[in-house]
């Protein structure tokens, strides 16, 4: 365990709760977990454990939230698997690439998209707010498999932040799904993705396994929660809290781009 008061780990245990909720209604969960992991672990902690810690964290989070989605969501289960199959072997190529190039010129361009989709989401309130019409087409599911698994996949390994919002976004538009579905599906496809980042991760000996532990039961708990408000609130309320993430995301870019 770090060498950290107990009234950091609190924090940290809120923190852990309340990334468990958002990433579960609408992903995002990482914008407010990983930076509270930076912060609250001693400064001579090398980043690359927060990076491990965090995602051994967010998988249980995440998984409790399939779960949840799985058993009372219209979720083709086979389809989230491919997607999340093809998202790992974009995210570990978009890991190469970042190697060798500066994300901060890619920041400005994706607080346009982003400005662009919160414009596209308050101009069309019907977005992912009506029912899943029913299983996609064969072209839609290959097409997903692209956007959402190869092309978001790339996007999570290259610069990272908004990974389960884009893919909820995706997902809706690709497959027309309603958001309560595309947030279900986009949790299998976070699970697929996270499993392969975390034994990177475990291979490199990066992960605080007992403190990850115990933040692991607040994630869960939150993940299990955000899904259940999601399932009863509705399409609706999923929709404000995509906003309200999309905005926190812009914001976090600009912060990270201009002021950091």
């Amino acid at each position: 365990m770090p060498d950290i008061s107990l009234t950091v780990v609190a924090l940290l245990c809120l923190a852990a709760l309340a990334a468990g909720w958002i990433d579960a209604v609408v992903g995002g969960g990482g914008l407010l977990l990983l930076p509270a992991l930076l912060l609250g672990l001693p400064a001579s902690t090398p980043a690359a454990y927060a990076l491990g810690t965090n995602k051994a964290i967010a998988i249980c989070g995440t998984g409790g939230a399939a779960v949840t989605y799985a058993r009372k969501a219209p979720v083709e289960v086979g389809t989230a698997v491919r997607i999340g199959l093809a998202a790992l072997a974009g995210s570990s190529a978009g890991a190469f690439f970042a190697a060798g190039m500066s994300t901060d010129v890619l920041k400005p361009v994706i607080m346009v998209v982003l400005l662009a989709v919160a414009a596209f989401v308050i101009l069309r309130p019907a977005f992912g707010t009506a029912p899943a019409i029913g299983p996609a087409t064969r072209r839609r599911k290959l097409a997903a498999i692209g956007l959402a698994g190869l092309g978001i996949g790339f996007y999570d390994g290259l610069v990272g932040p908004g990974t389960g919002t884009f893919l909820v976004l995706a997902l809706t538009a690709v497959l027309r799904l309603d958001l309560v579905t595309a947030s279900a599906t986009a949790k299998i496809v976070n699970c697929c993705t996270n499993a392969g980042a975390l034994a990177m991760f475990a291979w490199q000996g990066t992960v605080l396994w007992r403190f990850a532990a115990l933040l692991a039961l607040f994630n869960l708990a939150g993940g299990t929660l955000g899904a259940r408000t999601a399932l009863k609130q509705g399409s609706g309320f999923v929709r404000i809290v995509l906003l309200t993430v999309v905005l926190a995301l812009v914001a976090n870019l600009a912060y990270q781009q201009w002021l950091a």
